[in-house]
């Protein structure tokens, strides 16, 4: 895969992610009166301007680890998992300040063995937060660039990849549900044409199965001329997914789909992370505004971890 693919995606995403970071959880009508324009520093998590969190930490620890051994391998991935939430590895500052409930119970239960790597998710319906749709880009992209596509076999992977933090039905088949659109705008569509397509793919691949109701507004030709107060930007997967994928629809680049997405208020940094990784996808990281990615934190890092990624797959 190109390279340049991988950076539009990684930098698009952790750009999204450090947008977001100041104003996680300020509400929406806080946001309406003061809303984000640029890069800010501090704010809820008093870090510096251009600092990543855990949703971006996660993607590169997985990204690493394919790129390091050349396959997915969920032991090696957790085990990086474990350097990050241990030993601030794979940070943008050093220092880990943002972590899930649900992401930190499953590394937990592998730091000490109690099950295998893929089976250290929450099953529970409660358990349906937003922290393996945020990192599942890696796989995806992986899977895309080794096979070309992404089907039924590697729909039950990126559900594998899914639970190794988050196993219940709903988080596997919202990461597989981006996936699909990912996969489309790999093939060329515009968003519009992805968005209608990855959505028909999963409605082909889940339709029978009763979670898939837990989607349904995606399947609503009207979804995208949804009003914003129709919008919720929670930290549930779903809220999640929907709210990223409505910004991506409502907008025609990178930097007012981020502004939208972050402005939306509530977990501001994971839902521009999640839309961010695809729109850097589809418009690249030529997109990104300049000022922005000079503030980002590790920017080399970034591309250097999406150089090598790129040599296998």
């Amino acid at each position: 895969m190109d390279a340049k693919i991988l950076k539009g995606m990684l930098l698009g995403l952790a750009t999204g992610d450090a947008l977001g970071v100041p104003v996680e959880f300020e509400s929406r009508l806080t946001l309406r009166e003061e809303p984000v324009e640029n890069m800010r520093a501090f704010g809820s998590w008093n870090q510096p301007a251009g600092t990543w969190s855990d949703d971006t930490s996660l993607t590169i620890a997985a990204m690493e680890s394919i790129a390091r051994l050349g396959k997915l391998d969920y032991q090696d991935i957790m085990e990086n998992f474990l350097r990050w939430y241990e030993r601030d590895e794979f940070t943008a500052t050093g220092e880990r300040f943002d972590i899930g409930n649900t992401t930190r119970a499953a590394i937990v239960r592998f730091s000490r063995k109690l099950l295998p790597p893929n089976k250290c998710g929450a099953t529970e319906e409660t358990s349906n937060g937003n922290g393996s749709l945020m990192r599942i880009l890696p796989a995806t992209l992986y899977l895309y660039g080794t096979r070309g596509k992404i089907g039924g076999d590697e729909l039950k992977i990126i559900h594998e990849f899914s639970a190794l933090t988050h196993g219940h039905i709903i988080s596997c088949m919202a990461c597989g549900i981006y996936s699909l659109i990912a996969a489309q705008i790999l093939n060329g569509k515009n968003i519009s044409g992805a968005f209608t397509l990855g959505i028909d793919d999963a409605k082909n691949f889940y339709g029978t199965n009763d979670a898939f109701k837990n989607f349904s507004r995606l399947c609503d030709e009207n979804f995208a001329a949804l009003p914003e107060d129709k919008i919720s930007s929670s930290g549930y997967v779903v809220d999640t997914l929907e709210a990223a994928l409505w910004c991506l629809l409502n907008t025609a680049d990178y930097k007012t789909l981020a502004l939208k997405a972050v402005n939306l208020g509530g977990d501001t940094d994971t839902t521009a992370t999640v839309a961010g990784g695809l729109t850097g996808i589809f418009y690249g990281a030529e997109s990104i505004p300049a000022e922005w990615l000079a503030t980002l934190k590790r920017r080399d890092y970034l591309e250097k971890i999406c150089d090598d990624f790129a040599s296998v797959c």
